[in-house]
């Protein structure tokens, strides 16, 4: 078998898609016609999105947040799993709890991190959070 030969041909036969979506029978697919209906993703796939996706995290926050690598390990953290969950551009809306993290006030960016939407939204990771970056260790 030449596998290079049979990547190209399904990459034609099938076509590659960076987004879910529904087949023509109804399967959830995504990529080259990965039918992620019945075949879910593997832990060795789930792990390299994992790793892509904090990559991507940090280059965004070394982009639009140079300083935050002035901060503790532990704090990093805190931010690039915001920068996880909210995407850079959100992240950004936390002007005041930015302000207070790169004054190195850390308990007030704590209470502001703390009394925000998201906090209401994702409840005790918010909590385990604010508390990281209070204590600015792990």
């Amino acid at each position: 078998m030449n596998e290079l030969r049979l990547a190209a041909d399904l990459t034609v036969d099938e076509g590659r898609r960076a987004r879910i979506y529904l087949d023509t029978v109804g399967k959830v697919t995504g990529g080259v016609g990965r039918n992620l209906t019945d075949r879910p993703f593997s832990d060795d796939e789930i792990d390299l999105m994992l790793r892509n996706d904090i990559k991507s995290a940090e280059q965004d926050l070394d982009r639009r947040l140079p300083w935050w690598r002035e901060m503790s390990d532990a704090r990093q953290n805190v931010l690039a799993n915001m920068c996880f969950n909210l995407g850079i551009d959100r992240l950004l809306g936390f002007v005041n709890t930015l302000a207070l993290m790169k004054a190195k006030r850390y308990d007030a960016a704590a209470a502001e991190m703390l009394d925000s939407k998201w906090a209401k939204q994702v409840g005790a990771r918010a909590v385990r959070l604010a508390a990281t970056m209070r204590k600015g260790e792990f």
